[in-house]
């Protein structure tokens, strides 16, 4: 009589975050959320970034705004080879953190409180759960944003259809990099989707920790100025140094919420270990 070995804790993990994945584009509840999310950057698109990039690409306001700002502030932001997508990047930039705060807060929650999740761990490790449902979110985000840059890309191309190659070019840089500034969040969400009673407690958890983190921070800088490196902590501290960058730029600063990631998944198997669930 053979006998099957079960799936290694990898292949367990992938598995979940696959299934979590599905949900997205096979179930009612997923494909909604999808069309939502599709009609939001429509109008984003549409609005603010169609309207940002042709005042961009009027003479003179390249020239207007550096004189106006007396500073290289906004040198590079200006001089994207595609205004559509330097607009865009900002725009995502500021906005993805504040979706992922909510789209990322479910991780554990719901399940928790159903009951589900014990009925997961008889067949699952913990491990597999925690990671599966972190890749999970990543997938999903790194989803989004990926057609959010298609759509940039094709506002671009219609207007002017031999930006297509440096488009496609800046996209690719674009998204990888708000793909990995995103991870940190969805870490953070994790932790707190294990502790909060549902959804929106982890979210307001999440974004009370983050507003008194940030006001603790401010006062020792002001007081202890060479405390300054404290503020890496935070997820999302390098956001607005990003935002003039240009090119292969856009990634010098991944550093930061990659390690912000690893410490954060590190609490949180730690903690889901030794919780009851």
């Amino acid at each position: 009589m053979s006998i099957k070995s079960s799936p290694s804790i990898i292949a367990n993990t992938l598995l979940i975050a696959n299934f979590e994945l599905r949900k997205l584009f096979f179930q009612r509840r997923g494909i909604i959320a999808l069309a939502c999310f599709t009609l939001v950057w429509a109008l984003i698109l549409f609005y603010p970034v169609k309207s940002a990039a042709e005042l961009i690409l009027v003479d003179g306001f390249k020239e207007f705004t550096s004189g106006f700002a007396h500073s290289n502030n906004a040198e590079k932001i200006l001089n994207w080879p595609v205004a559509e997508m330097s607009v865009y990047w900002v725009i995502a930039l500021l906005a993805f953190p504040i979706f992922s705060l909510i789209l990322t807060a479910d991780q554990f929650a719901s399940d928790k409180q159903r009951g589900t999740l014990r009925f997961l761990l008889l067949r699952s490790q913990r491990d597999s759960i925690y990671f599966g449902r972190f890749l999970a979110q990543i997938y999903i985000q790194a989803t989004l944003i990926i057609i959010s840059v298609v759509a940039t890309i094709i506002l671009a191309t219609y207007r002017e259809f031999d930006l297509l190659l440096p488009a496609l070019s800046i996209g690719t840089l674009v998204s990888v990099a708000l793909i990995i500034n995103l991870l940190p969040y969805t870490a953070l969400l994790g932790v707190f989707s294990l502790y909060a009673k549902g959804a929106r407690q982890a979210t307001i958890l999440a974004i009370l920790l983050m507003t008194i983190v940030s006001i603790v921070f401010s006062i020792i800088n002001y007081y202890l100025p060479q405390t300054g490196f404290i503020n890496l902590i935070k997820p999302g501290e390098q956001i607005f140094d990003m935002i003039n960058t240009q090119g292969v730029g856009v990634l010098s600063y991944s550093l930061i919420p990659l390690l912000q990631t690893v410490a954060i998944l590190t609490f949180g198997r730690f903690y889901i270990q030794r919780k009851a669930l």
